[in-house]
């Protein structure tokens, strides 16, 4: 793998904290612990995904002359994000973007009739434009530098593509659990249902099977269908290990 490459992904693992928080993870504040691990543990996950992408792709950016420091690689990562945030910001306007929110939301409704129907609009809108964002990031400049990106239809290629999509989605989902946390629990006050599943680490293998990441989005996406709209209840069911 080129040394571009690498300082490609590096920028990136910045680059995504500032597409979904607009900063630094590190200045992001979160009621626990446990949902930063789970963030950066389906992260990495998704980066390992991106890494082996690139290698099948043969990608070959352009070579840089210049010394890149982390302060660097953070100034990219902002600008590159920016970038993505407002072509996905234009982009999920966009008529067909429309048409697949509206069946997204046909779905959710068609799975919980008693939804909250302006909650879950918002909810379904910011994660098709943080989708979007993301893969104009990671995606869409790196197909652009490769040399081979025939290989991504083959087998391996369409294996990668699905768990990179689906790692995608469940890093969205964890970083809008940090952002709308508001609970006093700590990692501690888990139940040892929890802390056992907050142990388990990451699996590539065509898709997040188990780990933190996985088992922690798997309880709390039980406790939003059993509560959807009693946040109490769904506090009390996430911390219960579901």
């Amino acid at each position: 793998m080129l040394k571009e490459s690498k300082i490609t992904v590096l920028e990136n693992f910045y680059g995504i904290d500032y597409v979904l928080f607009g900063k630094d993870l590190s200045k992001v504040e979160s009621c626990c612990p446990l949902l930063k691990e789970d963030y950066l543990s389906i992260k990495g996950a998704m980066l390992s995904v991106y890494i082996e992408m690139l290698k099948l792709m043969n990608h070959e950016p352009p070579k840089l002359n210049e010394f890149v420091d982390k302060s660097v690689l953070k100034s990219r990562a902002r600008s590159s994000a920016r970038i993505a945030r407002e072509y996905a910001e234009r982009l999920v306007k966009s008529t067909k973007s429309r048409h697949n929110i509206k069946e997204s939301l046909k779905e959710a409704l068609e799975e919980n009739p008693n939804a909250n129907v302006s909650t879950l609009v918002e909810d379904t809108i910011r994660q098709k434009a943080w989708a979007l964002a993301i893969d104009s990031l990671l995606v869409a400049k790196a197909l652009n530098e490769a040399v081979e990106v025939s290989n991504m239809n083959t087998w391996e290629g369409t294996l990668l593509e699905d768990s990179y999509k689906i790692l995608r989605d469940n890093l969205i989902e964890a970083a809008w659990q940090i952002l709308e946390s508001d609970s006093e629990e700590s990692i501690e006050e888990m139940s040892d249902k929890a802390k056992s599943l907050a142990k388990a680490g990451a699996l590539y293998g065509g898709a997040m099977a188990a780990g933190l990441g996985g088992a922690a989005l798997m309880i709390r996406r039980k406790c939003k269908k059993k509560y959807p709209d009693d946040p109490e209840e769904y506090k009390k069911c996430w911390k219960a290990g579901g």
